[in-house]
């Protein structure tokens, strides 16, 4: 039997390119070796969009057709809703006995999210909810709920994953093995930078290119991407190692054309306005593909509706297996 994937993606918003090349192209290839469950993570999503749910509600369509435009097969992968998976709620209790306030407090990954959230809870997290201090928890219920064996993620989300094993440890060292601790897979691909300079491209920091952006979005958005700011006439030679229009060309240009826009940047014979167009040329031939399909889904709303029940009916089957199981440990089976 293969191993088990569970990953999430919570929908507050479109995918954009950081999205695809930290984890979407990732996900394409892991879906022909391993029984693939991906998670639209609606709940997580409202431990801090709480009071915004009809945000919430809508991008969970939205970021389904993403994840089918970009490769992903509903013949491989079981997509499914959070929210309707109640076993994860009920494992989310039974785990919330087993961790400390402490420890929740102290995990990288939650203390970095509470100072980027300053705005909704306080300069220092004086306002921080329950339910995201605990989304750890959470997170820990989603993997366990289908005997998650591989969870993808990026670095910055090692420390939840540690955390999700040091749960499991506790649990099967309290009521008998019952549950696997999950390995983590890196993605092979570093953090996409945002159009700004940004080490981060991110859905709120007004510096990503969404795989949904129109050709006129994209214009805009590439003919303000910082470049070197040294290089003031078209002539001046400048660093393309600091220019993001350049790093994009990296992202996603031929080798044989990124050399040649590389060497005409240093020598002063490529203007910024040239290397613009260019790239936006490319990037609108890059993303076409995607939004076809986006396109062909977008037209067949029903066929997403359809994927998405087959494959929470699915989750929701293994889920309750799993519940069995976990009930009969805790001797709460009656």
């Amino acid at each position: 039997m293969p191993k088990t994937i569970l990953t999430g993606l919570r929908p507050t918003g479109n995918l954009h390119l950081g999205h695809l090349f930290g984890a979407g192209q990732n996900y394409v290839k892991l879906q022909n070796d391993y029984d693939f469950y991906l998670e639209i993570a609606d709940v997580q999503a409202l431990t801090d969009n709480f009071n915004n749910p009809e945000k919430v509600r809508k991008n969970v369509m939205e970021i389904t057709i993403d994840l089918l435009s970009i490769g992903l097969n509903p013949e491989k992968v079981h997509f499914f809703i959070q929210s309707r998976i109640p076993e994860i709620a009920e494992l989310t209790v039974f785990y919330s006995n087993l961790v400390t306030v402490a420890r929740l407090e102290r995990n990288p990954t939650v203390k970095t999210e509470i100072a980027q959230k300053k705005d909704l809870f306080g300069n220092n997290g004086e306002s921080i909810t329950y339910g995201f201090l605990g989304y750890p928890v959470s997170q820990a219920a989603d993997i366990t709920a289908f005997d998650g064996e591989i969870v993808p993620v990026g670095e910055d989300q090692l420390p939840l994953i540690e955390q999700c094993r040091e749960i499991v440890r506790k649990f099967n060292s309290i009521y008998g093995k019952t549950l696997k601790e999950p390995d983590a897979i890196l993605s092979n691909t570093k953090r996409v930078k945002g159009l700004d300079g940004n080490d981060k491209m991110g859905k709120s920091l007004g510096n990503a290119i969404f795989l949904n952006d129109d050709e006129k979005t994209i214009t805009k958005k590439i003919m303000s991407a910082v470049t070197d700011p040294q290089k003031i006439k078209k002539d001046d030679p400048a660093n393309p190692e600091i220019c993001m229009v350049y790093y994009y060309h990296n992202l996603i240009n031929t080798k044989r054309n990124t050399e040649k826009i590389c060497q005409e940047c240093k020598k002063g014979s490529r203007g910024c306005v040239q290397c613009k167009k260019e790239l936006i040329e490319a990037m609108n031939n890059f993303l076409k593909p995607i939004k076809e399909k986006r396109a062909y889904y977008e037209e067949h709303p029903e066929k997403v509706k359809e994927i998405l029940e087959e494959g929470t009916k699915k989750a929701k089957e293994k889920a309750e297996q799993q519940m069995k199981k976990v009930k009969e440990a805790m001797k709460i089976n009656y």
